[in-house]
């Protein structure tokens, strides 16, 4: 029986670390555990699970019965001594062997869990990377429109500036023809003034030079 329990504690134990560590025998086991699994699989395991457990509270009691004779007795026997060795060395064997067999049950639940979460997320990666990439080059052509509407605005920028100094040099023009404009005015106004003078004096001549005509035809 010990030896049996030693040989299902080592199968168990390098299954377990099959499960556990990547190597190339990982998807092997996984697939035997599958397909035990299936059909029969599940009731096969549980009735040997139930029948382990089953040997282990028998020896659990079978221990408790021998220490409670060897209490009333006041002494324990070789045999007894023993006996009780061997049979908690098979209760802690089978505790070992139902623990691990519960062990492989949780890896396997948990590696398929993790295969389907895996093949859920990889049409999200593969997606997610196709977005990227078109956000990426949408990103790509809105660096390229946004330099090339600040070369526009820089050459808006220089145009403005030209078109500013040549505003502002038509508007010294403007200023200098509104002061030869307002010189040209007051010569106007002075030659009109010399104009209106020389009418006058020329009206007073003329006046003299009549009078002086009718004194002399008198």
């Amino acid at each position: 029986m010990i030896q049996l329990l030693y040989t299902v504690l080592v199968g168990e134990g390098m299954m377990v670390l099959l499960m556990i560590v990547k190597n190339p025998f990982r998807k092997l086991v996984i697939l035997c555990l599958d397909r035990a699994k299936r059909d029969h699989g599940p009731v096969v395991v549980k009735t040997f699970a139930g029948l382990m457990f089953i040997l282990l509270v028998s020896s659990t009691q079978s221990i408790f019965k021998t220490q409670r004779r060897s209490a009333e007795f006041g002494t324990i026997t070789p045999t007894d001594q023993v006996l009780v060795t061997r049979l908690m060395l098979e209760a802690s064997l089978m505790g070992f062997s139902i623990f691990l067999l519960v062990v492989i049950d949780r890896l396997h639940h948990y590696i398929r869990e993790l295969r389907l979460i895996r093949k859920t997320i990889e049409p999200l990666k593969k997606q997610n990377r196709n977005y990227m990439d078109r956000k990426s080059a949408e990103m790509s052509e809105l660096e390229r429109e946004v330099s090339a509407l600040k070369e526009k605005v820089k050459q808006l920028e220089t145009e403005a500036d030209a078109k500013s100094e040549e505003a502002k040099a038509a508007e010294e023009n403007a200023m200098a023809l509104k002061k030869q404009s307002d010189g040209f005015l007051l010569e106007y106004d002075r030659l009109l003034e010399d104009n209106q003078n020389l009418r006058t004096h020329l009206q007073s001549f003329e006046r003299r030079l009549s009078r002086s005509d009718s004194r002399r035809n008198s």
